[in-house]
């Protein structure tokens, strides 16, 4: 997939030996100059040690790049914080700046020590490989069980948004998602990018699920050149958030519809909650519920799981004013099924790729939509395979 080039980002890719399988696994967004940059990361308290360097240096505000790793998440190890900074510091070493200046990535295996001498030296290459059109390398870079890159760009006017993210297993995101990377061209102070990064994570990847599992390692990343040469203004920021809200929700549907195992895409909207919150505990449960992914996967329009799952979602509500559609057949009005017809054509939908669940509380005005995919036997074979 062809994205648009981010004016003041090169993107560098190689293969320096950190998984079993080969392959690209080291990868650098780099900037031409320090950039204004922002993040979100894991709020696991395991949290890794790259996200625990990073989470400390973003605070400045300035990115010159960002390392990431495939191969090895650098959790849960004795040396992970050493082999964070030494990696970090190579970059630094090549390209002249200062190690605060470098934030850094890692995904694979928890609990397995990085092969840090191995990565220092592939750094060089890795910075002489860096590109502006090389961001599909660098989406290869960060695969571990996806079986796709994931890339999205757009333009608006001038400015230019584009990025990837990796993710297929023990997705659910709290704050960010598994490994996340935007750029703009677009001139904004980080304080400003930092607000902007908190809503359309919220919008996007804190949107999406695929197993209910949080990782170690969930980091989102964003970064602005400023190459436009002037500041945004308030109608220019407003065109920007969205661009960015595009681009992320791009990535998070193609992590859903990648889902280990994953058979189908499928979005689950919750609409007439009392609160945002109660939108979204209940469109989660719905979608975290193997009852419900299950019933997906073989395509069986088995309302009923949709409602067990939404009841246990900690949410008051009144199941006489209940309404379930599945695709556009309204399968069950006032907590009761409807007919014959309506479970056939919904039957039909679930047998297609893209799958739409929508379920109407009454009990308020807020709304939330969530991605998840279906749940099928090659999930437990990916996992049960996944360190062998």
């Amino acid at each position: 997939m062809s994205v648009p080039i981010v004016r003041g980002v090169r993107w560098g890719a190689v293969e320096a030996g950190l998984r079993k399988r080969g392959g690209l696994d080291l990868g650098v967004l780099l900037c031409d100059a320090p950039a204004a940059v922002a993040a979100v990361f894991t709020r696991c308290q395991a949290a890794a040690a790259p996200v625990v360097l990073s989470r400390a240096r973003v605070r400045a505000g300035k990115v010159r790049a960002v390392l990431v790793n495939a191969g090895c998440a650098n959790a849960c190890v004795p040396d992970g914080e050493a082999a964070a900074r030494a990696s970090t510091a190579a970059v630094a070493r090549t390209l002249g700046s200062r190690d605060a200046e470098i934030l850094v990535a890692s995904t694979g295996v928890i609990g397995a020590r990085l092969a840090v001498d191995r990565l220092c030296a592939a750094v060089p290459a890795l910075v002489a490989s860096a590109r502006p059109d090389g961001l599909p390398d660098f989406a290869r870079a960060i695969m571990t069980t996806d079986t796709v890159p994931k890339l999205a760009g757009c333009k608006v006017g001038e400015v230019t948004v584009a990025g990837c993210a990796k993710g297929a297993g023990m997705i659910m995101p709290d704050m960010a998602t598994m490994l996340g990377f935007l750029a703009t061209d677009a001139r904004v102070p980080a304080p400003r990018l930092r607000a902007m990064l908190r809503e359309v994570a919220h919008q996007s990847f804190n949107a999406v699920t695929v197993d209910g599992d949080t990782s170690t390692n969930d980091s989102l990343f964003l970064v602005a050149t400023g190459a436009v040469g002037r500041a945004l203004s308030g109608s220019g920021e407003k065109r920007l958030q969205a661009a960015l809200a595009e681009v992320a929700i791009s990535l998070a549907r193609a992590i859903a519809r990648d889902g280990e195992g994953a058979t189908k895409r499928i979005e689950i909207s919750v609409e007439g909650a009392p609160t945002a919150r109660a939108a979204d505990a209940v469109a989660r449960r719905i979608a975290n519920s193997p009852l419900v992914k299950t019933a997906i996967s073989a395509a069986d329009a088995n309302w009923g799981r949709i409602v067990a799952a939404a009841g246990t979602a900690g949410v008051r509500f009144d199941p006489a004013r209940l309404e379930v559609r599945i695709g556009d057949a309204v399968v069950a009005r006032h907590g009761v099924a409807t007919d014959a017809a309506a479970e056939a054509a919904a039957t039909a939908h679930l047998r297609g790729d893209d799958v739409r669940v929508l379920v109407r509380l009454a009990a308020g005005r807020a709304r939330r939509t969530v991605w998840t995919c279906d749940l099928t036997a090659d999930y437990v074979r990916i996992n049960a395979d996944y360190r062998s």
